[in-house]
């Protein structure tokens, strides 16, 4: 199908999503999916026109969807000028070739959309290698689909790939510039561990969690930094770290990429040596989005990642954000009940389990800086725990040579 580019055109394309609910997702799940498909649609340069939901035990081999369903689309697709379907599930080869005989439209699945949006986001040399590797990476399978798109150096959602000009048809090839990134970001990782050796023993923080809830801004407060922070997912790809000082204690704040649902793996295998920051720290910041209604799925998705990254055995500090997005429930109205979470007050919130778990939480506004106060001093409480087990015979520094207790300095 015949593309201009976003460019010549300068309007969002127009996208409709597609799911099914199946044995192991309900219609609450996939609403949830969609809806987080659709702000990934924006955060590419779509606008969301229509989803599509099916109901199936599990997906059609062939084309994803039903026939009927397929036809809905495909009518929908012709009638409303749609340039791109995107499937919630990452699609097989066959299943792309076949939906993209019929449908009309340009085909793209979660992973790819997520990949595109990545390609988009980098700005570092090891961020634009690592996503130069998982595109290939995903793209090798799928050479008699994807290379059409790679003729010509086009725009559009989907279509920010490695940068070809020429078709490459030859999987040989595409092995070797896999093992050309390979080796390339084998040296980046290099020096960055060399970098993370020369900050020495300081004391390191991680900013944690899903994507968008805040951590770059959460990172320019404690920081006095200009970290880009952005009300799209993904704003931030590559790590940032700041030297800061509060109470005459240094300490490293790292800044790191959020996680989300159904992350590609080629993605995460791709984007492990970013996340040694995580691995490495001292203390973990997991920032919370306490007014999204999924919070607690979203903080499990973190916590598994976590684990599989072995890093669920440091100290955490859980700031649950945008206390101020809350709704503001009168005393006499509170409702504690857990499974509806997000739609309790705040103080709600404090007298439920999430109060009262094990590990230290406060509840914060990034933007309003409310209990800023509090966060800094939870934090700085954990900071001077590990220093002063790495330097049991330190001493603190002459308040006089550190008046400012409450803002940090940094570097």
């Amino acid at each position: 199908m015949p593309h201009t580019p976003l460019e010549l055109i300068n309007q969002p394309e127009r996208v409709v999503l597609v799911g099914l609910i199946t044995r192991q997702q309900d219609a609450e799940r996939v609403r949830e999916y969609l809806d987080e498909l659709e702000f990934l649609a924006t955060t590419a340069g779509g606008i969301t026109v229509r989803w599509f939901t099916q109901r199936l035990d599990h997906p059609d081999v062939r084309t994803y969807v039903g026939k009927g369903k397929m036809e809905e689309i495909i009518g929908f697709v012709k009638e409303n000028n749609i340039q791109v379907a995107v499937f919630d599930d990452e699609l097989s080869p066959s299943q792309l070739r076949n939906i993209e005989k019929v449908i009309g439209c340009r085909v793209l699945d979660r992973t790819t959309l997520i990949l595109d949006i990545f390609a988009h986001r980098a700005r570092t040399a090891q961020a634009k290698v690592q996503v130069e590797l998982a595109q290939y990476r995903y793209l090798l399978p799928r050479l008699t689909r994807m290379w059409t798109h790679l003729e010509k150096q086009r725009g559009g959602i989907g279509l920010r790939g490695p940068g070809e000009t020429e078709i490459e048809t030859d999987r040989r090839v595409i092995r070797d510039k896999l093992a050309r990134l390979r080796e390339r970001l084998s040296e980046i990782d290099k020096q960055s561990g060399i970098q993370r050796k020369r900050r020495g023993e300081v004391v390191r923080v991680a900013l944690v969690g899903y994507t968008n809830v805040g951590k770059s801004t959460l990172m320019n407060l404690l920081s006095k930094s200009d970290v880009f922070a952005e009300n799209k997912l993904f704003a931030t790809l590559d790590t940032t770290v700041r030297k800061v000082v509060v109470s005459g204690i240094p300490f490293l704040l790292s800044d790191t990429v959020g996680f989300i649902r159904k992350l590609p793996h080629d993605l995460v295998e791709s984007f492990k040596s970013t996340l040694d920051e995580v691995r490495e720290a001292d203390i973990l910041v997991h920032v919370v989005d306490v007014s999204h209604p999924q919070f607690e799925d979203q903080i499990h998705i973190v916590n598994e990642t976590l684990q599989s990254l072995g890093a669920l055995d440091k100290p955490v500090l859980m700031v649950f954000n945008k206390i101020d997005a809350l709704p503001q429930i009168p005393q006499e109205d509170w409702q504690v009940d857990e499974s509806s979470a997000a739609q309790q007050s705040l103080e709600d919130l404090k007298r439920t389990w999430i109060g009262r778990g094990g590990q230290p939480s406060v509840f914060i506004s990034a933007t309003s800086r409310t209990n800023i106060d509090e966060l800094r001093a939870a934090l700085m409480g954990l900071v001077k725990q590990v220093h002063y087990e790495r330097y049991p015979h330190s001493k603190l520094p002459d308040p006089e040579r550190w008046s400012n207790l409450q803002e940090p300095e940094t570097e």
